[in-house]
């Protein structure tokens, strides 16, 4: 049972689930915990993942009265407020947040929106949980109270490794192109890429920049064609990712593997792209078809609200919530401190992302997934023990799709 309370760039969600009637809670006896995330803007889709998984894990926690605190049963209140995918108001939405005396941040979706969060989360010492968040230089500041429980951008290189060995030797890819956009987290994954490819056996043949936003791609691409990549590395935004490959179509660019990050993550993108969007990599870090516990009850929830088992990054937020409960009931108090100490010393299996605990950066040590679109589904393809679909590999060209 929700309420909502609207207001420009505000969503309040008390979550507390009673036997037909809101229990005898006051504020007091609540635990306010505050979440900023782009529900609107260039993110919005990927926005709307994590706020799904906040909020079925908080209705699944106050069912049976909250988190046991110190002997008492707490339920938990979430104020999410909308950044509008501008990291300025990332910013000043969670000064707004810490002045309402959250206990912790839940944070949205976007490197550039979390880095600029993490700084405010060290200056207000309020512990702080952000997922759809592969940067890895924001956690090399020595930050106490950042917590990520993704994979961030060597992660992701040091797995596309075996990913790629499980293709046979003959049919692996051998000259990449990278479309690095201009941002920190552009530069740091074209260097994760590059590195990558000294043991998966590729060659960067064409590597450019793009300004995050812009319309025309064509130098990127026609250079990638000319080179004769066979492979295609980026991480652009939706829109941008979409645009993208438009081009490469209009272009007649047809690499036999394309590993778009980010972009190809939300249901948007095959319902613009139809099959042009197909055979499309994305390393949202998860998958609904992962054995882990709480998985089943999830994908159940999100089909019942949106006709679709639970999206990438709805697994790793609803996670972010299971994690601060366990915290919460470990400190026996609702002191920031104390929790941020517990979320440090999670070392669990009880998660819907699986196996977890945090290294001293804030990072995490976790299993995580390679994903492709294969007829308009986002299909797992690797690890191959809990794939749904064998990789689509090579892509044929967009003529004949």
């Amino acid at each position: 049972m929700r309420q909502r309370v609207g207001l420009r760039g505000v969503l309040v969600l008390l979550l507390a689930v009673g036997l037909g009637a809101w229990p005898a809670v006051t504020a007091a006896q609540a635990v306010k915990v505050g979440a900023v995330a782009p529900l609107t803007g260039r993110y919005a889709a990927g926005g709307a993942q994590v706020r799904a998984g906040y909020e079925i894990a908080l209705e699944d926690v106050n069912r049976t009265g909250g988190v046991s605190v110190g002997g008492k049963k707490m339920p938990l209140e979430l104020v999410l407020l909308d950044d509008e995918s501008d990291a300025t108001k990332t910013v000043s939405r969670l000064e707004t947040l810490a002045a309402q005396g959250v206990v912790a941040y839940l944070g949205g979706f976007g490197s550039d929106l979390h880095a600029a969060a993490a700084s405010v989360a060290e200056k207000n010492k309020i512990p702080y949980l952000g997922v759809a968040f592969a940067l890895h230089k924001i956690h090399q500041q020595g930050f106490r109270y950042l917590f990520s429980p993704f994979w961030k951008s060597p992660d992701i290189g040091q797995h596309l490794v075996p990913f790629l060995g499980s293709i046979p030797a003959a049919e692996r890819p051998r000259r990449a192109a990278i479309f690095q956009e201009k941002t920190d987290w552009g530069r740091e994954m074209a260097a994760a890429f590059a590195e990558a490819g000294k043991a998966a056996g590729y060659e960067v043949v064409a590597q450019g920049e793009y300004a995050p936003g812009a319309k025309d791609y064509s130098d990127l691409i026609l250079k990638a064609k000319a080179a004769q990549a066979d492979a295609v590395f980026a991480l652009p935004t939706p829109p941008d990712g979409m645009a993208m490959v438009k081009q490469m179509k209009e272009l007649d660019f047809n690499p036999k593997l394309a590993l778009f990050i980010r972009a190809p993550d939300g249901p948007v993108w095959s319902k613009n792209l139809g099959r042009d969007g197909d055979y499309v990599m994305l390393a949202p870090g998860w998958h609904h078809a992962v054995k882990y516990p709480g998985v089943a009850e999830l994908n159940a929830e999100h089909m019942k609200r949106f006709g679709r088992p639970a999206d990438p990054i709805t697994g790793p937020a609803y996670a972010c919530v299971q994690i601060l409960a366990a915290a919460l009931a470990k400190a026996g108090l609702v002191d920031r401190e104390k929790v941020r100490d517990a979320i440090a010393a999670t070392d669990t299996t009880a998660t819907v992302i699986g196996p977890l605990k945090f290294r001293t950066d804030g990072t995490a040590i976790l299993h995580s997934v390679f994903i492709q679109w294969q007829n308009g589904k986002q299909e797992l393809v690797w690890p191959k023990e809990f794939a749904t679909a064998v990789l689509a590999y090579p892509a044929p060209p967009y003529s004949k799709r």
